[in-house]
């Protein structure tokens, strides 16, 4: 009474008043509930032997207490009635009493409370008339106070535990308390569940879950009434109030616990009940939701007949979301029913794989750790799995390997690099996805990340390997294809690299095959011949090499031999002279490289030959797009005698052309088709004077060049014929350059052959070879090229004067002509006249080349002159108006 008088006190005397009347409909509608329910048990009574009263219904539902847990909502006094407080998860021995199978059973006294808060309307009171509730457990379910709520929700267990336990033994579809049972379940679902009142909301909560503990000893019976109990317990997890969210969760675990394995036919729903709240922003919801989570793992755990293919839908749907308590449900899930002996969820992993990849670059770390130990089980598996659909798997990992993040890309190249090596792959299994794994490995072998570049770096060769020594056919087109992209597209050096190899050993695995796609490979090779790093240069003059080559059957066996393929070869060769001659820089600074790698890897001899055969081939038009100018044609004889003079990669074709007149040489039969016909006319006896012959042809474009030649090999009596000819050339800067560059290379080891055979005085050769050095001095200006040369003559002629040796020699003092028969390029069948013939046709083009230049230069002068005269007078002569503009102000396109 005191702790009343206290209560009242706290409150105004209206509410006083409002809790007087609300106690007296109280009390009254308490003595129509005790006289209803003695009617219903005397109307029960008719039916079964021993009648069940609502006291005997509170003894029997109370099973042996275990411990077990329950949530709680603690109790507010009256003068803190609007502050409401977060249930506790207490202990359910001393508060209350659990079920056989858990599923939490609050009890206490029967007795309904008052509650000051409470106020029920008039339409609520409607509802409960039609409702198989007692009107006082009507009012008490939707009370505030959460003890009310309690105790109502046992009176609804007590009274569908003694109608189960009736229409157990009778037939659902005639008996009257299954339709009680629906009607009550109807009632809470739509009375309670969907009302305005939260509170309301919460009772019908806790009366679906007292119902499906009521329901809990009928086995037969839980299964008829699960999905109406499911159905609004799912429906509260989008309520706005976070505490019927958090009753919602409570209520669907007790229902869960209840039900077991006959949840999995509504396992979708739950699923998907689950992932609302554990996105929910109330901790305490979350909680909650794992909790239900956890449950409903287990059972799948247990359970026999979960199926794989109705959750697959869901499971690629929500693993697209980027929450990250739905990820980690995700994850979670993927790995309890990866850990399932009946489950082979490998079947399965395209469907979510691509998901588990994308959650590698989650923020969460725990979300990222989750993610990649799956992935790693998965890897693990596939190792041991002995089928496996490849396609799918592959798709995914090329697109994965394109990622910003480095965890994605690092392990989708491993996972590339463990199918190069599964079983399966070794039996070709891999091929049909080849273009797809290569592209993928070529876009991380250059990344910046260390690992990944070595990881990458060990897939290529491993999965080139694997084509290399594969005996089944595979497509070539696509994979072609994506070598030229790749070419084109990449500019780092690791890829171009990794590519160029690529095309190397496709060429030497199926050359027949690969010649349809030399036409889309030239073009961007030969673009690579300009890339800056010397490794990409030298291999892409590999792969243009291994163009060249062709393959024969060998006859007698079944082995194929490479040979040159001079259609192909002339193609390469012009195609890089065309490079060379569109781009002067890449000449000065690659060319020479360029050339030494032709040469080691094709024969020296071959490649000057064709070379000096298809620059000959020039014209005196500088607009044709196919020939080439006499300007270029000088500076690339120029610059291929350099490279002949000093590079050790030519050392067997000088020591061959040292070697032409100095006797009867063999010959090889090794001189191409193309360059025969040139040296046919010229009658040589030898390889050696044929080839002297060819390069002589072409050489002739460059003076100081073909003297050079004839130096080298040792034609002496021809040098000094063109040392007398050289008065006709004009001698510009460039000319005494190369002397300057010539004197130079005389004192060098590659001339020591004659700077001995200088002291040979008595040789026939000897006054030949000492006039031309002569004449080099007298075209030398004063220089130190000049005096080197002086002093190592004049010691030479000192040593003749010595020796009093005189010169063996008849020649014309006028024009040089060489009239001894004993010269050694007559030996060899060549004819010096012919020779001189062809030096001096030439130097007639050049000379007017240059005359047509400069005719041209000038009469462009005089055009500009004429114009800036035309407009000139056009300006004077125009009228002083406005609107007129002078007529000639767009004639001059010249001037533009």
């Amino acid at each position: 009474r005191k702790q009343s008088q206290k209560q009242v006190q706290s409150y105004s005397r209206e509410e006083h008043q409002q809790y007087v009347m609300q106690r007296q409909m109280q009390q009254e509608e308490q003595e129509e509930t005790h006289q209803a329910m003695k009617k219903a048990a005397s109307s029960r009574s008719q039916v079964e032997p021993q009648p069940v009263t609502v006291q005997q219904h509170q003894q029997q539902s109370r099973p042996v207490q275990n411990q077990n847990y329950q949530l709680v909502e603690p109790q507010n006094n009256l003068k803190s009635s609007n502050h409401v407080k977060k249930p506790v998860l207490v202990s359910t021995k001393s508060a209350g009493s659990a079920d056989s199978s858990g599923a939490v059973s609050s009890t206490g006294s029967s007795k309904v409370q008052p509650n000051a808060a409470f106020a029920m309307t008039q339409k609520a009171q409607n509802d409960a008339k039609g409702s198989p509730l007692p009107q006082v457990v009507y009012r008490a379910l939707g009370d505030r106070s959460y003890e009310k709520r309690k105790n109502a929700a046992l009176e609804i267990e007590a009274l569908v535990k003694s109608l189960a336990e009736i229409a157990a033994t009778s037939n659902p579809s005639t008996s009257q308390e299954h339709k009680m049972i629906e009607l009550l379940i109807q009632s809470l679902a739509s009375d309670f569940c969907p009302a305005m009142n939260a509170h309301f909301r919460k009772g019908g909560l806790i009366g679906l879950a007292a119902t499906a503990i009521g329901l809990m000893p009928q086995e037969g019976l839980k299964d008829i009434y699960l999905a109406s109990l499911i159905k609004p317990v799912l429906n509260c997890f989008d309520d706005p109030e976070p505490r019927v969210r958090y009753y919602a969760c409570e209520s669907l675990y007790n229902i869960v616990k209840v039900a077991r394995g006959s949840i999995l036919a509504y396992f979708n729903k739950i699923f998907e009940g689950v992932a609302t709240v554990l996105a929910d922003t109330d901790e305490e919801v979350r909680d909650g939701a794992n909790l239900l989570d956890r449950l409903v793992k287990d059972i799948v755990t247990e359970s026999d007949e979960f199926s794989v293919d109705k959750f697959l839908p869901l499971l690629q749907n929500y693993i697209r979301r980027t929450n990250p308590y739905i990820r980690q449900l995700v994850v979670g899930w993927i790995t309890v029913l990866d850990g399932i002996p009946d489950v082979c969820l490998i079947d399965y992993l395209p469907d979510f794989l691509d998901g588990l990849f994308n959650m590698l670059s989650d923020s969460n770390l725990e979300i990222r750790q989750a993610a990649d130990s799956a992935l790693s089980e998965f890897l693990r598996e596939i190792r041991n799995s002995e089928v496996l659909e490849f396609g799918p798997i592959v798709n995914i990992l090329v697109f994965q390997c394109q990622s910003k993040e480095r965890l994605i890309r690092l392990t989708s190249v491993t996972w590339l690099s463990e199918l190069i090596h599964h079983p399966d792959s070794g039996g070709d299994k891999l091929l049909p996805f080849h273009a797809g794994v290569l592209s993928a490995i070529l876009n991380c072998i250059s990344d910046t990340e260390v690992e990944i570049r070595k990881v990458s770096e060990r897939s290529n060769g491993d999965l080139l390997a694997l084509i290399r020594d594969t005996k089944h056919d595979f497509e070539l087109r696509i994979l072609v294809e994506t070598l030229t992209k790749k070419l084109a597209d990449k500019d780092d050096v690791p890829t171009k690299m990794a590519t160029l190899k690529w095309v190397n050993m496709l060429l030497e695995k199926r050359r027949r095959d690969m010649d349809s796609f030399i036409n889309n490979l030239m073009p961007v090779l030969l673009q690579l011949l300009s890339d800056q790093s010397d490794g990409v240069v030298l291999l892409t003059v590999q792969v243009l090499s291994r163009i060249s080559l062709s393959e024969i059957d060998r006859q007698g066996t079944s082995s194929r031999e490479k040979v040159r393929d001079e259609e192909q070869f002339e193609m390469v060769i012009k195609s890089i002279l065309k490079l060379f001659r569109d781009d002067r820089r890449l000449l000065e600074t690659r060319g020479s490289l360029i050339v030494r790698r032709l040469c080691v890897l094709l024969n020296a001899k071959s490649v000057y030959l064709v070379m000096a055969d298809i620059i000959s081939s020039y014209d005196l038009s500088p607009e044709s797009g196919e020939s080439f100018t006499l300007e270029f044609v000088a500076t690339m004889v120029q610059t291929l005698n350099l490279i002949l003079l000093t590079a050790s990669e030519l050392y067997n074709l000088r020591q061959l052309l040292e070697e032409s007149f100095a006797g009867e040489i063999l010959d090889e039969g090794s001189t191409t088709s193309i360059n025969r016909s040139r040296t046919e006319k010229y009658n040589a006896k030898n390889e050696g004077a044929r080839v002297f012959a060819s390069l002589f042809h072409c050489w002739s474009n460059n003076p100081v060049s073909t003297f050079s030649l004839c130096l080298l090999a040792r034609a002496y009596d021809l040098a000094f014929a063109l040392v007398k000819s050289f008065s006709k050339v004009e001698i510009t800067v460039g000319f005494l350059m190369q002397i300057d560059k010539l004197v130079h290379l005389i004192e060098s080891p590659i001339f020591v052959h004659i700077r001995l055979q200088l002291l040979d005085a008595e040789a026939p050769y000897h006054t030949y070879l000492l006039k031309s050095c002569y004449g080099l001095l007298m075209l030398l200006p004063q220089s130190d090229a000049y005096h080197s040369l002086n002093d190592r003559l004049t010691s030479v002629c000192n040593l003749r004067d010595n020796l009093g040796v005189r010169p063996s020699i008849i020649a014309s003092p006028s024009t040089g002509a060489i009239k001894n028969d004993d010269s050694s390029i007559y030996h060899a069948g060549l004819d010096a006249s012919d020779l001189l013939e062809r030096f001096d046709e030439v130097m007639t083009m050049h000379k007017e080349a240059r005359a047509a230049i400069q005719q041209a230069a000038m009469m462009h002068q005089q055009d500009i002159a004429k114009d800036r005269n035309f407009l000139s007078s056009g300006v004077r002569n125009a009228p002083q108006r406005n609107d007129q503009a002078p007529k000639s102000m767009g004639v001059p396109g010249s001037m533009r």
